[in-house]
């Protein structure tokens, strides 16, 4: 795990005290402390679903369903724990076309129906991923979107950054008053995020390739890394 602190521009405010300092503070000083750190993703996460048509909702309906089967039992063949598995979405709706009327003009008639079934999946090996895909296709699979990449525990990523990007303040403040030739004080108040933030630095990308089966085309993963990052506004007192 890499943290990283970025530049911020300090400010020095060498104004009079406010009335609720001490009195033996003539002034403060305020930064802008950055983190950010980089992580490999933990795991995939992949929506894949099938929709068919069907001349009575039913026959849509099961045709969808048996699809979605398929797509949930070559999951579990390729190790993937239940609780990572799971239907994100079913719909059925009715189904037309335009057709020509006999009077010449152009009208939508009822053609039959069309269900579909989503099952999102979870998986931690991602360089399987391309493998589950083709699977799934195979098993009657006609719907793949929504890939995405993920940390198991976003909070503790999200709170190491926030340290860091505190302890960043604390070093420029620092840094300013030994400039400066003045004695840094307690800490008057921190605020994260800061009410103006900046641009956040795009992830980079990283790639992975799945192996395929003989004969296949492998399908190329990139899961990218995650970056998590942080902001707090710091005003530090001058003491005398």
């Amino acid at each position: 795990m890499r943290f990283f602190s970025a530049l911020a521009v300090p400010v020095l405010l060498l104004t009079v005290a406010a009335p609720a300092m001490a009195d033996d503070e003539t002034g403060r000083i305020r930064v802008i402390g950055r983190a950010s750190q980089e992580v490999a993703p933990e795991f995939a996460s992949v929506e894949i679903g099938v929709e068919t048509g069907g001349a009575t909702p039913a026959a849509a309906l099961d045709a969808a369903s048996q699809a979605a089967k398929g797509i949930v039992a070559s999951a579990r063949e390729m190790g993937v724990a239940e609780a990572d598995i799971g239907t994100s979405s079913i719909t059925l709706q009715p189904r037309t076309k335009t057709v020509r009327q006999p009077d010449g003009t152009m009208g939508e008639r009822d053609d039959g129906y069309t269900a579909g079934n989503r099952v999102r999946v979870r998986l931690a090996e991602m360089g399987k991923l391309g493998e589950l895909m083709r699977r799934t296709l195979a098993s009657g699979a006609n719907r793949i979107q929504g890939i995405s990449f993920g940390l198991r525990d976003p909070a503790a990523a999200e709170a190491a950054v926030q340290v860091a990007a505190v302890k960043d303040a604390r070093a420029q403040a620092e840094r300013i008053a030994e400039a400066t030739g003045v004695k840094l004080g307690t800490v008057v108040s921190i605020e994260s995020p800061p009410r103006a933030e900046s641009p956040r630095p795009m992830p980079y990308g990283m790639a992975m390739k799945a192996a395929a089966p003989r004969g296949r085309t492998a399908v190329p993963v990139v899961a990218g890394s995650i970056e998590t990052s942080a902001e707090v506004d710091a005003v530090f007192a001058i003491s005398r």
